[in-house]
């Protein structure tokens, strides 16, 4: 059996996602992976049909999260895998993102509507239902649309070499703080879910450390760890080999199990593979095992 897992993927259960979670079951299976874990943005409503799928193919499959949280104006994402999706403080942190979530889409598009941008909260709110609108949702569903073709604010992101990533482009250009769309971050904050954290299963593993809207320090992690994190996301496809190493000799530093995880979405993120990224394996998952609350 493959020792390679992937702990962070994305199911169409995320405003983001493409494929079911029954789908990216028969994906890993197909890819060879021993283990995953579907991290949704703010959701659980991949469980139980992902945990159903991973039994009929004999794949393990992690329940797992991936909150939207804010620490010092800047937003972390906070992965909690072996949650207990059914569980009230789930729902309830869920709950919360979810309407701070809402406020803050909201407030985006009525910052594009002003800059003369034709995107409207109606089509925005329908076409990611029942899910709050992530930043790049809504620009993908902005470039989707004919009109925009014929603005030159947008040129650049239908040509042939920024296409794949344009939604991800638009964010930086519009979304980012100090760009003509930023709306303050409205999140949950970090510290507090590293304090609740237990009472939900999961076990605390900051993603990405090293994305551009985290940039996550030493003086960070000294702080999260003593809040209660226990893992750091090393293996990325954020990270270039330098980052890696960084966050290798972090993880060690404050005693973090390093995990892998690819952010697979699909077509959001046609550049990211399934199962592309090859960290430390299985291992991972046997050291949070040994660490769950």
């Amino acid at each position: 059996m493959s020792d390679q897992v992937d702990l962070h993927i994305h199911s169409n259960k995320s405003s983001d996602g493409e494929f079911s979670p029954t789908e990216l079951v028969r994906m890993a299976q197909q890819v060879g992976l021993r283990a995953i874990a579907i991290a949704d943005h703010d959701t659980v409503a991949a469980y139980p049909e992902a945990l159903e799928a991973g039994e009929k193919v004999g794949l393990e499959v992690i329940p797992s999260v991936e909150l939207t949280t804010i620490y010092e104006s800047r937003e972390f994402h906070l992965l909690l895998p072996f949650v207990d999706w059914a569980s009230a403080t789930i729902r309830k942190l869920i709950a919360e993102v979810d309407l701070r979530r809402r406020g803050e889409a909201r407030e985006r598009v009525k910052r594009l509507q002003k800059l003369g941008f034709e995107i409207y909260w109606e089509e925005v709110e329908q076409a990611t239902s029942p899910f709050p609108p992530l930043g790049v949702t809504i620009a993908q569903i902005l470039l989707r649309k004919s009109k925009p073709r014929s603005d030159p604010r947008l040129q650049k992101y239908y040509r042939p070499e920024n296409r794949a990533q344009a939604p991800y482009l638009f964010y930086r250009d519009y979304f980012m703080e100090g760009k003509p769309a930023y709306v303050p971050r409205q999140n949950i904050d970090l510290l507090k879910v590293l304090e609740v954290a237990p009472q939900t299963g999961g076990v605390p593993v900051l993603a990405h450390p090293g994305a551009y809207f985290q940039q996550t320090t030493r003086e960070d992690l000294a702080v999260f760890k003593d809040k209660g994190l226990v893992g750091l996301e090393v293996y990325t496809t954020y990270h270039s080999p330098e980052e890696t190493i960084y966050y290798q000799q972090l993880a060690q530093e404050f005693d973090l199990v390093p995990t892998t995880g690819s952010d697979f979405h699909g077509y959001y993120k046609p550049h990211v593979k399934l199962g592309q990224i090859k960290g430390n394996g299985y291992e991972a998952v046997i050291k949070l095992k040994q660490r769950r609350p």
